[in-house]
């Protein structure tokens, strides 16, 4: 199930809410190309981290929610997975959710390496929702975290009103200019059509 000298160790961890109606089967399918990757036959197979301690890709059905802390060894076409597998759970979700993913290179030896060596650990937010706004509304709602415990290491936390509603407008002006591009590629009212201007742009990032 694991893969000998992978470059990478490969940590999933996130939250996804998930409609009422998401069936177990319809979450393995999602999830398909996560627990190939690793190996496995059915998520059942591959939901078990490569760390015991870790509680691994699991399906909360009494609350809805896709609960993951999972590491799988790897490389870089992992990321091909994971544009797979939040396309897909974007259909699934009951409202925007962050996943975070960590590249630790398991190549690297800072004991070992040259001071100037650097290692290739990466690190990606990503998004998933069941429209661009909610994946929006969870982006917005990080940033606005973020900004605000940095800040408040220098002001009042009721000094940043201001920040904050600069934040929501810089958000408002990406999801209009958003909303406006997919009416361009829609066919003119009252030309016959029933269909738009191709499939809505899911996750953003």
């Amino acid at each position: 199930m694991s893969r000998y000298n992978a470059p990478f160790e490969i940590h999933v961890h996130g939250d996804v809410p998930l409609r009422a109606d998401v069936t177990y089967a319809q979450l393995q399918d999602a999830l398909k190309p996560l627990w190939t990757y690793a190996g496995a036959r059915s998520l059942a197979d591959g939901a078990e981290s490569a760390y015991e301690e870790e509680p691994g890709i699991k399906f909360d059905a009494p609350e809805h929610v896709l609960r993951v802390c999972w590491t799988v060894a790897g490389d870089e076409d992992f990321r091909q997975s994971l544009d797979e597998m939040c396309m897909s759970l974007n259909e699934l979700s009951q409202e925007g959710a962050a996943i975070e993913v960590t590249f630790y290179d398991t190549e690297f030896d800072e004991e070992e390496e040259p001071p100037e060596a650097e290692s290739r650990d990466d690190f990606l937010m990503l998004f998933v929702g069941p429209t661009p706004a909610a994946i929006m509304q969870v982006q917005r709602d990080l940033l606005v975290e973020d900004v605000v415990n940095l800040m408040e290491r220098h002001f009042d936390g009721s000094e940043l009103g201001g920040v904050v509603a600069e934040i929501d407008r810089l958000f408002s002006q990406r999801f209009d200019a958003l909303v406006n591009s997919l009416e361009i590629g829609k066919p003119p009212r009252g030309s016959g059509s029933g269909h738009g201007g191709g499939r809505r742009p899911r996750r953003l990032h």
